[in-house]
């Protein structure tokens, strides 16, 4: 079993509010696409970061893509899956994919374990992008995809990223860390018990 290290939602916090001014040197999100279930509360905390004076709130929508299958031992430690599976995608209807043609997305998860989320992520909604651009004709307009995650685990990746979003520093991982297990607060049954273990097993 991995080293299991546990992070509290005021270090979550913090990861947000330290890593917003370095997305908005490279990119300027006008729409999150949060995973679930990890993603969903950096992408709330994030948004209220990258907000800027007199503009709107960056709308935040949700996919569900399950990797990670129960080992079924009544132990809360899961092994990464070989298949992406969905359990919510976006609406591909029209009009809800004309609203993410020529848009800066910013794509938040909480960890990059072995990239196959992330790789599946990217892919599709290019993928859906692409088809709503010729459906609608409107192929001219660019639409950049961009990641930010919690933390990055410095180990081989399965998965891979467009090189350009790479290199584009349209990737941002708030800390990268060893191949550890993480243990999140919204994954806890007893906070005051996982903010405990936080103290003897610190991550940052």
């Amino acid at each position: 079993m991995s080293q299991k290290v546990y992070v509290t939602y005021n270090q979550v916090h913090k990861l947000c509010q330290a890593s917003a001014d370095k997305i908005l040197n490279e990119f300027h999100p006008n729409l999150m696409i949060a995973i679930g279930g990890g993603g969903y509360v950096p992408a709330r905390i994030l948004r209220s970061f990258l907000k800027r004076s007199g503009d709107p709130n960056i709308p935040i929508q949700a996919i569900g893509l399950s990797l990670y299958e129960d080992l079924g031992r009544g132990d809360p430690e899961e092994v990464p899956g070989t298949k992406v599976t969905r359990t919510q995608w976006l609406d591909l209807s029209s009009l809800e994919m004309a609203n993410l043609i020529g848009k800066n997305i910013l794509i938040v998860d909480e960890v990059d374990d072995t990239r196959t989320t992330l790789e599946y992520a990217v892919r599709e909604l290019q993928k859906d992008v692409e088809l709503a651009q010729k459906q609608l004709g409107r192929e001219g307009e660019k639409t950049t995809f961009s990641i930010f995650v919690l933390h990055n685990k410095d180990k081989s990746k399965k998965g891979v990223l467009p090189a350009d979003m790479m290199e584009s520093g349209h990737y941002h991982a708030a800390v990268t860390t060893d191949d550890v297990w993480i243990c999140y607060p919204w994954e806890a049954k007893d906070i005051d018990e996982h903010d405990a273990l936080a103290k003897e097993n610190p991550l940052i």
